[in-house]
Order: C-alpha cells, then sequence, then structure tokens
C-alpha cells in the first residue's frame, strides 16, 4: 500500500490564549518541557509559541489584531482548542483530492505559516465543526 499522502500524524494541536506570556508559563508547567520557539506569524494576526512532545507539538496562538482570526475565535468560544494540524506526506495532493471529494477547503493551495511549513486549512463545516490543517512533512525549503 502506497505511503498516505493525507495525514501521516498530528502535526500539533493549536490552543487559542489571551495572554502568550502567562499561558508559556501554564504549558511550560503542564507538560514539563520549555516552550522552544515563539514567532510572530503577520499575515496571520497571530503570534505563536511551540512545545515538542515526541513526534507532535503544541501551539498557543494570541492574537495580535482585535480583529484576527483567533481574537474572534476567543470572542467567540472563549481560550481553548482553535485547531488540529496534521502532517501531510504531499500537501498539494492531499487538497487536490479532498477538494475533489468535496471537502470544503478554506486554503485551495498552501501558503507559508508558522516555522515556515506550507500549511493549508480545511472548513470546520467539513470536518465535524473542527478547523483543520494540513502541513507539509516533510518540509520543502527552496
Amino acid at each position: 500500500m502506497d505511503q498516505p499522502h493525507h495525514a501521516l500524524r498530528i502535526e500539533h494541536v493549536g490552543i487559542a490564549v489571551r495572554d502568550l506570556d502567562a499561558a508559556i508559563g501554564i504549558y511550560e508547567k503542564l507538560l514539563g518541557v520549555p516552550c522552544y520557539a515563539v514567532e510572530e506569524v503577520a499575515d496571520q494576526s497571530v503570534k505563536t509559541a511551540f512545545f515538542r512532545l515526541g513526534e507532535s507539538k503544541v501551539e498557543l496562538l494570541q492574537s495580535t489584531s482585535p480583529d484576527g482570526p483567533v481574537a474572534k475565535f476567543i470572542e467567540k468560544r472563549g481560550e481553548g482548542i482553535h485547531h488540529i494540524a496534521y502532517a501531510s506526506g504531499d500537501i498539494h495532493v492531499a487538497l487536490r483530492d479532498l477538494a475533489a471529494d468535496g471537502v470544503r477547503l478554506i486554503d485551495g493551495s498552501p501558503r507559508k505559516g508558522a516555522e515556515g511549513l506550507s500549511i493549508a486549512f480545511v472548513h470546520p463545516g467539513s470536518a465535524c465543526g473542527v478547523l483543520t490543517e494540513f502541513t507539509e512533512f516533510p518540509p520543502r525549503h527552496s
């Protein structure tokens, strides 16, 4: 059987937070590992912090804009799990196949996300209410 190209593993779980610095302290205690990277992704209006847990990660997301997607999420639902990201063997093939299967995509083609990864989101309406992200694995570097 061919290697799956849609989801190889959970890449990370994204958690929306109001105060990134406070949340980093909480998650360092909860997970028992240090935050290894803090990064701003300007075109997504977020500042992120990452924790590595084996092959997967936890990503904390704080909005950098009062009308950014994470700010709107927190306003509507409060802090909490924002999305689940899956590592994809070939994100282009995954998006093509998902679209052909009638899955509603937010991103029809990959864009640059945190940690330089190519990412694309699936609409929650096509994923049982869960915002779903696919990332390229292994990452392709130019």
